[in-house]
């Protein structure tokens, strides 16, 4: 069972930006290979997003995923709604679907170019 005071943090994390995504490590440094293919995806895109890093915080680390209840991290929320982890996300981003959606959100889409 989730205590509420840890469901309010979670629900302020998410709340406080358009794209939020829990992860290991930080978008700069991302520490486990999921949650640095999900910062991939993000800013291949240009999407702004803010990173929660979920090593700082073991409440906020198994608290998302009885949130979400999603068992593995990353999960990425944009506005608000729970969208999926790093399989997901990449799935969506292959096939347009990410975009598409984003959009529809009204997230602003800046596809970067490829880096060798």
């Amino acid at each position: 069972m989730l205590e509420d005071r840890i469901k309010e943090r979670i629900g302020h994390n998410i709340a406080s930006d358009d794209v939020v995504l829990f992860m290991k490590g930080t978008p700069v440094f991302p520490q486990c290979g999921f949650s640095a293919a999900v910062v991939g995806v993000l800013s291949h895109l240009g999407i702004k997003f803010s990173g929660v890093n979920v090593l700082d915080d073991d409440e906020i680390r198994e608290g998302i995923k009885a949130y979400s209840d999603w068992p593995t991290i990353p999960q990425l929320y944009v506005k608000g709604e729970f969208i999926g982890g790093c399989d997901i996300i990449r799935e969506m981003y292959e096939t347009g679907e990410l975009m598409e959606m984003l959009n529809t959100l009204g997230i602003d889409v800046n596809p970067q170019p490829m880096q060798a």
